[in-house]
């Protein structure tokens, strides 16, 4: 079984997310269920005793596996430390034995269904960030990233069950721009996911990053408190 969930930004709501007053469907899970966290997940950022500790809980106390896809608020110094790995098809980073790292451009078979995973946004707030310890340039993709990602679909016929990303394509983000009343900033990232969005065939896209939770046009959803379950 797996659920997704949009950002929880580290120790700022790992606990009250995936505690089982919050979640309990988590009592009927084992570790070969997953919970997968659309970007942000923020418990790489410092090293520090408190980040290990929830990264322990996560592994020694929570009996699902999570998994996780970057966003724009993670520490890609300490992330980039960890060894990459193939795991069901693609790239990860293993956090530790129940806690990994989706790599950005890759195409996982999970329970029998294929997912594209591309993390990274851009953050909106570093003017108000120091670079290397509250803000990382790699938040946004590598051309190499890119290319990876648009190769690896080409190799799955552009047909995927799921796609997870933690920022969304152009259209999406005119829609919430509408829905919600607000201006956002552009960058690459929106008319890349576009080009996606207008070649692949796709079941459900989910992505988080704007701290709203609703469906979108084009069998897209917004994610960030909830806690969707996919069969």
């Amino acid at each position: 079984m797996i659920y997704i969930t949009g950002d929880i930004h580290g120790t700022i709501s790992v606990n009250k997310r995936l505690n089982t007053k919050n979640f309990p469907q988590q009592k009927q899970l084992t570790k070969s269920d997953y919970v997968i966290i659309a970007g942000d997940f923020g418990l790489i950022w410092d090293g520090s005793k408190e980040d290990q500790y929830w990264l322990k809980w996560l592994d020694k106390t929570k009996s699902f596996t999570t998994l996780f896809i970057d966003g724009n608020h993670e520490n890609f110094d300490l992330l980039e430390e960890y060894p990459v790995e193939i795991w069901n098809g693609g790239k990860v980073h293993r956090i530790n034995d129940s806690v990994i790292h989706l790599m950005r451009g890759q195409v996982f078979e999970i329970e029998g269904k294929k997912f594209f995973t591309f993390g990274g946004a851009a953050s909106h707030d570093k003017e108000y960030r120091k670079e290397g310890k509250s803000w990382w340039s790699r938040e946004m993709p590598s051309q190499e990233e890119y290319e990876e990602g648009l190769k690896n679909l080409e190799k799955h016929d552009l047909k995927v069950d799921y796609i997870l990303t933690h920022t969304c394509s152009t259209t999406a983000l005119e829609y919430i721009e509408q829905r919600c009343a607000i201006r956002m900033e552009r960058d690459e990232m929106h008319p890349y996911f576009y080009g996606i969005e207008q070649k692949a065939d796709y079941k459900q896209w989910y992505f988080g990053h704007f701290h709203h939770d609703f469906d979108l046009p084009n069998n897209q959803r917004l994610l960030y408190t909830d806690m969707t379950k996919r069969n």
